[in-house]
């Protein structure tokens, strides 16, 4: 799988999306994907070539791609590869209301772990610890259950630098929940009960905007208009301002 993991808005998709086709024809790579497009850029990508598995943000806590990245990927016959889907590691229990976030943790700059929302997005996580401990499971092990039991193709990728919790994600596999426990759990983290909204917040592709961003300058001089961020510039000023990122999981 060859992935384009920021696409470029100064460069069309078709552009991209054919140069990485030409790989494929050439037998370097057998599989093309791309992460964080929006769905405009998914379809046009699809339509320039085959794109077997693109990637976005998704777990009980991160639910924008349920409006029109899922749907999409369904008429497309294709997979969604969810990052994150253990929610930075807050959907494993291991986040607490008092934990701290160093500056050059990449979570510092997330709306849902600012201080204002992080204690009432943690209120949510502690009904899932329960529902996790009634079933001798773990949290992190609930949330990746739930993510495979989508009625989409969804193969979740946790991240881990740690043997007991690659083991500890492996046996979500095993774990199967009934429709209601579905249910249930994607009702206590539905949309509109996971506090995200910042002014820092950007309408990225792919995903859910609580609150607009301030506009970005498009030009220059007097005459310049203002266009709301795209992904790719909100996430290359975030890396220019975090040295470096947590682990994901």
């Amino acid at each position: 799988m060859h992935y384009c993991h920021r696409l470029d808005p100064a460069v069309p998709v078709e552009e991209t999306v054919g140069t990485m086709a030409e790989l494929v024809a050439e037998g370097k790579v057998t599989a093309l994907g791309l992460s964080n497009a929006g769905p405009d850029e998914l379809r046009r990508a699809a339509r320039t070539a085959p794109i077997s598995a693109p990637q976005s943000e998704y777990s009980l806590w991160e639910r924008g791609v349920e409006d029109e990245i899922l749907p999409l990927c369904r008429k497309l016959g294709i997979a969604l590869v969810p990052y994150s889907p253990l929610g930075r590691a807050a959907l494993t229990g291991r986040v607490g209301p008092g934990t701290r976030l160093d500056g050059d943790d990449f979570r510092s700059t997330l709306p849902k772990f600012s201080p204002g929302n992080l204690p009432h997005n943690l209120r949510l996580v502690d009904g899932l610890k329960q529902f996790a401990r009634e079933r001798e499971l773990t949290p992190g092990q609930v949330a990746l259950a739930w993510l495979l039991a989508q009625p989409y193709a969804v193969v979740p990728v946790p991240g881990t630098k740690r043997a007991e919790f690659l083991r500890e994600n492996a046996a979500a596999a095993d774990v199967t929940l009934e429709a209601g426990e579905v249910a249930a759990l994607g009702a206590l983290f539905a949309p509109g009960r996971v506090r995200a909204a910042s002014t820092a917040n950007c309408p990225c592709p792919g995903g859910r905007s609580t609150r607009r961003a301030p506009a970005h300058a498009s030009g220059s001089g007097d005459g310049a208009s203002a266009r709301p961020p795209t992904a790719f510039q909100c996430r290359k000023e975030l890396s220019q301002a975090v040295r470096k990122r947590a682990p994901i999981r």
